[in-house]
């Protein structure tokens, strides 16, 4: 189960690492976003990986699962959706400004 989980980690970072070195806007938003889910999925398996434990502290229970990180990736999903919608709507005015969706602005050398 861990080395699925760490897999999974190191593809979405490196597929959001590879996406945010594209020259077009949305492949950076795109590559943003991937990267959170990566940091978001490694912040969940801090939590520890159990299968059939209780998930709440109990008497002579000693491996739990912490409620902390899940907590915390709940509130990044919602703070990395709003954040990705806002990077939506300022590409939208950007390409009505420029015309084009590069990072740099220029668009294509013809």
């Amino acid at each position: 189960m861990e080395w699925l989980v760490a897999l999974a980690i190191g593809v979405l970072a490196g597929s959001g690492v590879w996406l945010l070195l594209r020259p077009r806007t949305f492949q950076v938003i795109i590559g943003l976003s991937l990267i959170s889910y990566a940091v978001n999925l490694f912040i969940f398996a801090m939590g520890r990986l159990r299968q059939g434990l209780p998930p709440v502290l109990q008497e002579g229970t000693a491996a739990t699962v912490d409620p902390l990180p899940q907590a915390l990736v709940l509130t990044a999903i919602v703070i990395g959706f709003g954040t990705t919608a806002l990077l939506l709507v300022v590409l939208l005015v950007a390409r009505g400004l420029t015309g084009t969706d590069h990072v740099d602005g220029r668009g294509d050398p013809e």
